[in-house]
């Protein structure tokens, strides 16, 4: 009797401890879907043509081994200059580039839609977000020297 206690007592311990250690799918799926690369001084002369804006742009990276919707999520700048995903979904391993311009969607490629710039060419913030506003990640560069930070 007391050796099936012991092995009752082990399997529940090993059960438990299995349980804790594997993340839930939703926490698996959001937490390697993460800000990449800014690319916050298009090249050239900032002349607010479309393709000068679309030289400007975030990518962001999803690690994970599963598709990850990102619909309702927003990225945004310090200065809250707002993006919100619409019906996307981000492909496992895949990366997309959400351009401060205008251009036609696809799974790699997403567009803001703007007139002007968002990004600011010395300093400024990303912040990705889930749609319930939980912050995601976070990326911050303040340099002049260069046109883009790595995340």
């Amino acid at each position: 009797m007391l050796r099936t206690r012991i092995l009752t007592v082990t399997a529940g311990a090993a059960a438990l401890a299995a349980v804790a250690v594997v993340p839930t799918q939703a926490q698996a799926a959001s937490g390697s879907v993460h800000l990449y690369k800014i690319y916050y001084d298009s090249p050239g002369t900032d002349t607010r043509s479309n393709a000068s804006l679309n030289g400007e742009y975030v990518q962001i990276r999803n690690t994970t081994s599963r598709a990850v919707s990102l619909k309702g999520w927003t990225l945004t700048d310090a200065s809250n200059h707002r993006y919100v995903f619409g019906n996307y979904t981000l492909g496992k391993g895949a990366t997309v580039t959400v351009h401060t311009g205008k251009g036609r969607n696809s799974a790699a490629h997403l567009y803001q839609g703007r007139a002007a710039y968002v990004w600011n060419n010395d300093k400024d913030t990303a912040t990705l977000k889930k749609a319930n506003g939980s912050r995601v990640d976070s990326c911050s560069y303040n340099s002049t020297r260069v046109d883009y930070k790595m995340c």
